[in-house]
């Protein structure tokens, strides 16, 4: 194995959620479904987003949450108000244990501070959608929007069946690489939307999917990237024309370094094209 090629199985290792944090994400998203379920009638509770899928990267932060109301509780009614309303109610019941609790406009902020193995959690109330899936709250645009995150996963599992157990490592070393650059990227789930339709099979070395990746990303990420679950919006829908060219440029950018990097490896200049490499993943990528 050459150095850029551990360089990669480290960065893959290091991107790993570590037992220690799985315990601190078990006790406490047990804890905040307890708190719910006390106050609200509930049909079902269930981990679910990018750490249900094993695509989440450290430090973990917005661990989602859904909370599925039932249909004859006390709670049923908020699917008629606004949906401002319901993330207001959860928000009520969420501080009755906890002190920083926000609103995003989908789901409800438990946070627990930038230091912590699990910074934050977002908890999603939830209605059970005629057809399937669910509809949850966009409280920025006054609307429910249907979703089905249990297809998400499914396909998520697909996918790094057929690219040999690496697509989910992907999916975390593209997320690696937007968090380094500040997430310009946004929302990340874009990416790995992205590398669902995108990646290749078989899968080759990392260095050259990465490359790949990224400059076919670049030319389309300006499109309609539609819901994976086929029910709700487009996962770019909020984007503007500017952000989506924006976004566009940053893979160009990446797409060069990642570029240099191969031809300095295929020159035979491996450390040169890790340190490119490393420009991208910072300390997520430790030395061999």
């Amino acid at each position: 194995m050459g150095y850029v090629d551990e360089a990669f199985k480290k960065a893959r290792a290091a991107l790993e959620i570590t037992q220690t944090e799985q315990k601190a994400a078990s006790r406490r998203h047990n804890d905040i479904r307890a708190v719910v379920r006390e106050k609200w009638n509930l049909d079902d509770d269930f981990l679910t987003g990018s750490y249900r899928r094993d695509t989440k990267t450290k430090r973990l932060k917005d661990v989602d949450i859904f909370v599925v109301i039932d249909p004859s509780g006390d709670q049923a009614s908020l699917r008629q108000e606004d949906p401002s309303q319901i993330l207001s109610a959860l928000m009520t019941v969420l501080k009755g244990k906890y002190d920083d609790v926000t609103a995003d406009g989908f789901a409800c902020v438990v946070k627990f501070g930038p230091e912590e193995e699990v910074a934050s959690f977002d908890v999603v109330p939830a209605f059970k959608r005629k057809g399937g899936g669910y509809e949850i709250p966009d409280a920025e645009r006054g609307r429910w929007i249907a979703t089905n995150p249990k297809i998400h996963h499914e396909q998520s599992t697909a996918m790094n069946q057929r690219c040999g157990g690496n697509y989910i490592p992907f999916v975390k070393l593209l997320k690696g690489m937007n968090r380094e650059a500040g997430e310009p990227i946004e929302p990340s789930f874009l990416l790995e939307v992205m590398a669902l339709k995108l990646l290749r099979t078989p899968f080759d070395r990392y260095q050259d999917e990465m490359t790949w990746f990224l400059a076919t990303a670049a030319e389309r990420i300006t499109e309609d990237w539609e819901d994976p679950a086929g029910i709700g919006p487009s996962v770019n829908e909020t984007l503007s024309g500017a952000e989506r060219r924006a976004a566009a440029d940053t893979l160009v950018g990446w797409q060069r370094i990642a570029e240099e990097a191969v031809r300095l490896e295929d020159a035979g200049e491996e450390r040169a094209a890790y340190e490119k490499w490393r420009s991208l993943f910072g300390t997520r990528m430790p030395r061999p």
